[in-house]
């Protein structure tokens, strides 16, 4: 069956052929053949896939498209949306990698045949791995809209045949009466807790003492379980696995992408295929999902030790448990509000290892999936500062044991959940924002866990660890308390010196080093050596005051070394070193005499006339290309500083400074251009940076960069929105002068570049004597004459 289904946009058009948007824009109007959009908007519309292959070939403008990017628009384009499309392309990845004969068999033939086999040949895969649904009537998933909305759910109907699509109408109707929506057009895809066949069901029984499900109207009764025999075997009262098996309808529009999808499994493998397509739609949908850092989920996880059993109750994308060291006869429970979310991270963690995996969909605070687990342990990033996550109708759940938390207090919650779903001894690491340590609601919950001996440490992570990145976040360790007297003592710890300068993130290996060893350390022996400023046990009794404020840096002495007057000292003496540089490289007195033959103003020109002449060639930023290089940010642009960002591996061609190129920032409103040098060569160009390499024969690169800095240049060509500035970097104007000429002012130019440099310099060791000595005289390691 021919790709017809497949949409592309503009912009996907423009990355299939290699241009920017400006000329997909121009080919429409000069080309009487070019494909009528199929679809989207009037502003916005969308191609047929083929119809734009097949027209770029006969132009000459492609020779073919590459895989990847065939397989990714194929998924954009895909009829039920990006993510349905995934989860499709997750059940055949995790069909070929554990049964490749079957897919080979079942893929042979033309798309229909394929179609037909693959349901039968996927429910193979599908339940072994994640389990069948529990009973036989249609399953509630609960979806309060965290990462997307959802408006289409993905069937799994006994037979092969017939997905419902319901109206708007429909799917109100069906979910106020408690059954789950079925392909709903118009919005967003996202997996939906599983259809099963219909069939007498016979009620639940009740839940075990550790968990009470209250439904979120209480009016409503909860939804009967059913007890029909089932794959499943995991401690869940109400577990309708998150990945149902999709039908012959569903998989007919989807067969070209499966198709091009076990290509590309075939040259990548199938795991990476699936975190590729994965991690391209997380990238393209920034704004829609809340991401755990892979080197802090790593963090977490081995903070929390190695595990047989391992609960994440907010999984989101399944970053966590990905995390966690696979062994034998490992079991991954999951569950997320966000049905996509639940479906995604099932087959991402099946396609990782071969483990036991079972995710479910719902909100675990109001309908706990797992209400008779005791984990080894648990690992939840949990939304933050969630005032509708239950306070009303959960106030007499036994989940409380610590106090029942406030309106305000939705991270206390979910402590509470991490404690009453472990086993015992069992570690749970969260991660928490600051105000949870501190707010004055939950100190009296905060002081119990401390009684209790249920808390075992506190660490503040640096700012930019995490989103949000602009505060220092918490880690909080916990233990399922033994029937012994808790431990005496709380370890702190605070990374916040590991902070860096550029938006990269933390030193992170400095980070996880600091905390593993005081961790480890504190575990063994009970009281690691203090070391001040980073980390120190804390007894009890200190903490439980009025306030129980948890803050890390509230409890550490500062970080004031025995030799702290001999480092002020080396301070002192490189400022001195560096202020007498200053004084060398002040620019010499300005020479007020004009000279009569000098004209008042140049001949003009502007870059992008030098542009289409061929003296520079103009490359903007972005794409992270198929490695991870340090990117060079707008931000260090404008710091001085080295590379420090990061970009996520993509298919598209990254752009890689070279010695000489003049970098432009084009957001914010500054006249700032930076000549590339060692320091920046070699690096990835960030975002909202404009490359300028000019021709070595035509411009000076020096002189380039330095008539760009002129504020009046800036302001001519700059544009202005509600709440940015934007530089139209091709409308900057250079004098025409000679080539000698060029280097003469570019001379001048570097060195007040340099001037610029060491200035920076004396301010950053400036402020660093001024601290110092402000906490030397304060701490008493600097006495005052």
């Amino acid at each position: 069956m021919q790709d017809n289904a497949t949409e592309v946009t503009a912009a996907g058009i423009a990355r299939l052929a290699g241009v920017g948007r400006a000329a997909v824009s121009n080919w429409r109007r000069r080309h009487a053949d070019f494909p009528k959009p199929v679809g989207g908007t009037e502003t916005s519309p969308s191609f047929a896939l083929a119809d734009v292959e097949s027209w770029l070939r006969d132009q000459g403008k492609l020779a073919e498209v590459p895989l990847r990017e065939r397989v990714w628009q194929q998924l954009v384009g895909h009829p039920e949306g990006p993510v349905a499309a995934l989860v499709y392309a997750g059940c055949a990845l995790l069909l070929i990698q554990e049964r490749p004969t079957v897919w080979l068999d079942a893929s042979a033939g033309s798309d229909e045949r394929m179609a037909a086999m693959l349901p039968g040949a996927l429910e193979g895969v599908i339940v072994p791995r994640f389990g069948a649904a529990r009973g036989r009537g249609r399953g509630r998933g609960v979806h309060r809209g965290r990462a997307v909305d959802a408006a289409a759910a993905v069937n799994s109907p006994g037979s092969a045949s017939g997905s419902v699509n319901t109206s708007a109408a429909e799917s109100a109707a069906a979910a106020t009466s408690g059954t789950s929506a079925v392909n709903s057009a118009g919005a967003v895809n996202a997996v939906n807790t599983a259809n099963t066949q219909a069939a007498p069901s016979t009620p639940s029984t009740p839940n075990t003492p550790s968990a009470v499900n209250t439904p979120a109207d209480p009016k409503t009764p909860p939804a009967p379980v059913n007890t029909a025999p089932a794959v499943n075997t995991s401690p869940a009262a109400n577990n309708t696995p998150a990945v149902p098996t999709p039908t012959g309808p569903q998989l007919l529009p989807t067969a070209p992408l499966l198709r091009g999808v076990a290509d590309l499994a075939a040259e990548l493998g199938t795991r990476e295929t699936f975190e590729f397509l994965l991690g391209r739609h997380l990238d393209a949908n920034p704004r829609q999902y809340t991401l755990t850092p892979p080197e802090l989920a790593r963090l977490m996880a081995e903070l929390a030790g190695p595990a047989g059993t391992v609960l994440d109750p907010a999984c989101g994308t399944g970053t966590l448990l990905g995390a966690v060291a696979p062994r034998p006869d490992q079991q991954l429970y999951a569950q997320d509000d966000a049905p996509d979310l639940a479906a995604l991270t099932a087959l991402r963690l099946a396609l990782h290892a071969q483990v036991t995996v079972r995710a479910t969909a719902g909100d675990t605070l109001r309908a706990d999936a797992y209400p008779g687990l005791r984990a080894d342990v648990v690992l939840c990033h949990p939304p933050f500062n969630e005032r509708n996550w239950g306070h009303d109708e959960l106030a007499y759940d036994p989940r409380w044991e610590y106090g029942f938390p406030a309106r305000n207090e939705s991270e206390l919650a979910w402590v509470q959940y991490a404690l009453a779903r472990l086993a015992d001894a069992g570690t749970a690491v969260l991660l928490m924002p600051p105000a949870a340590a501190s707010r004055r609601s939950g100190r009296r919950i905060r002081a119990d866990l401390l009684r209790r001996g249920a808390l075992k440490a506190v660490v503040a992570l640096p700012i930019g660890a995490a989103p949000p990145y602009n505060i220092p976040l918490h880690l909080w360790v916990l233990r399922r308390p033994e029937r012994v007297l808790g431990q005496p003592e709380v370890l702190l710890v605070d990374t916040g010196r590991f902070a860096t300068e550029g938006r990269g993130g933390p030193d992170w290996q400095a980070v996880r080093g600091a905390v593993l060893d005081a961790w480890r350390a504190f575990d063994r022996a009970g009281r690691p050596a203090d070391e001040p400023g980073l980390a120190r046990s804390v007894p009890v009794i200190e903490l439980l005051d009025d306030d129980v404020d948890l803050a890390p840096a509230r409890h550490l002495p500062p970080a004031t070394a025995a030799d702290g007057a001999d480092e002020l000292t080396a301070v002192r003496e490189r400022l001195g070193e560096t202020l007498r540089l200053t004084a060398d490289l002040t620019p010499p007195p300005v020479d007020h005499t004009s000279d009569p033959d000098r004209p008042t103003r140049w001949p003009l020109t502007t870059i992008g006339e030098l542009a289409r002449g061929g003296a520079l060639v103009m490359r903007t930023g972005g794409n992270g290309g198929h490695a991870r290089v340090p990117v060079l940010t707008d931000h260090d642009v404008l710091a001085g500083t080295a590379p420090s960002g990061l970009l996520p591996e993509s298919d598209e061609e990254a752009v890689l400074t070279e010695a000489g190129d003049v970098v432009v920032p084009v957001l914010g409103g500054g006249s700032m251009a930076r000549v590339i040098d060692d320091m920046t060569v070699g690096a990835v160009l960030g975002r909202s940076l404009v490359l300028l390499r000019p021709d070595p024969a035509a411009l000076d690169p020096w002189f380039l960069a330095g008539f760009l800095r002129g504020t009046a240049n800036n302001r001519q060509a700059s544009s202005y929105a509600s709440t940015a500035t934007r530089l139209d970097v091709r409308r900057l104007q250079l004098p025409r002068l000679s080539l000698d000429e060029q280097r003469r002012y570019g001379a001048r130019f570097r060195a007040l570049e340099d001037f610029e440099r060491a200035l920076r310099q004396a301010g950053r060791l400036g402020e660093q004597l001024v601290r110092g000595m402000y906490d030397g005289l304060t701490d008493g390691t600097v006495m005052p004459e």
